[in-house]
């Protein structure tokens, strides 16, 4: 279990949550995920491009890039907001739904389509008058260091610019993270020759219930599994039980590195989640043409939807 951070970022550590000050309220309510993004890499409508999708009039065929949001109130009754990714259309995502501060970012893996929004973070340092706690892989830090040198290397941003206020966590997969009452796991997937993370949502020992709010329907446990097209033998335990899975299906024909259709269904089945939602979709698929065809269970995400 992480309750702090040992990494290195703009400050040597997270805070710990400490479970003493849940103790007051030990309920988790008001519980909200929302897919921010359900595109991929290219986001749709795709530049230059005239295909039926990308001209398409319905608002669920308009996918930015990839990103969710895991919003609650803590058992001590303070607001939380756990940012899954960072992608380009982070400034959009967030003037959208009205995020006003981020406690925990957690990342996938390092690709641009997930990480590029990372510098519109340091609004959030000035809402919340703090740093943002940002949990990845080892490599994904190094990553993330080499692309945004002047906010992981003070001493880089020589013109002492206004940047992004971090503290990083290094995670793996299987140890859990405690946040506010809720345990995110980090699961090891892949997507090609890859090594990326999954993550699952769930109450965290002491948490005795989840109330999801109003108008929403998925609780916990959640597992986001995008940018996948492979689970090891040993990560299929960590996705069993599910309320809700979110999961990458790119397209119907197959690819090198992302679920297609036909894989995405067989996943879905084998694990039986309540409800399983599909992301990170390419122009080649219409909201309204594939939802006709998918079975009970299983739908299409789309910008903006509150599972």
């Amino acid at each position: 279990m992480i309750d702090a951070g040992t990494e290195g970022g703009a400050a040597a550590s997270i805070p710990a949550h400490s479970k003493a000050t849940e103790a007051a309220q030990p309920h988790v309510t008001d519980l909200r995920f929302t897919l921010l993004g359900t595109g991929t890499s290219s986001g749709i409508p795709v530049i230059a491009c005239d295909c039926a999708t990308c001209t398409s009039t319905d608002p669920r065929d308009r996918r930015t890039r990839v990103g969710a949001i895991l919003e609650f109130t803590d058992p001590t009754g303070s607001p939380r907001v756990i940012l899954i990714d960072c992608p380009p259309d982070h400034r959009e995502h967030a003037l959208r739904h009205r995020i006003r501060r981020v406690d925990a970012l957690l990342f996938t893996h390092s690709h641009v389509d997930h990480v590029f929004g990372l510098d519109d973070a340091r609004l959030y340092n000035v809402t919340m008058k703090a740093p943002i706690n940002l949990y990845a892989e080892r490599t994904v830090i190094d990553e993330l260091t080499r692309i945004y040198d002047h906010i992981f290397r003070p001493h880089r941003n020589v013109n002492k610019s206004f940047v992004a206020d971090v503290v990083t966590a290094v995670v793996e997969p299987g140890r859990a993270v405690h946040l506010f009452g809720i345990d995110a796991t980090p699961v090891r997937l892949l997507h090609g020759a890859l090594p990326i993370l999954g993550w699952r949502f769930e109450a965290a020992a002491g948490t005795p219930s989840v109330v999801p709010a109003a108008g929403t329907h998925a609780t916990l446990p959640i597992a986001y599994c995008t940018d996948v097209n492979a689970i090891p033998p040993e990560s299929w335990s960590a996705l069993a039980g599910l309320d809700l899975l979110v999961l990458d299906m790119l397209r119907e024909r197959k690819h090198p590195t992302h679920f297609s259709l036909t894989e995405a269904l067989e996943v879905a089945a084998q694990l039986s989640a309540r409800r399983t939602v599909f992301t990170h979709m390419t122009h080649d698929v219409r909201h309204a043409e594939l939802s006709a065809r998918l079975p009970a269970g299983v739908e299409l995400g789309f910008d903006g939807m509150q599972c």
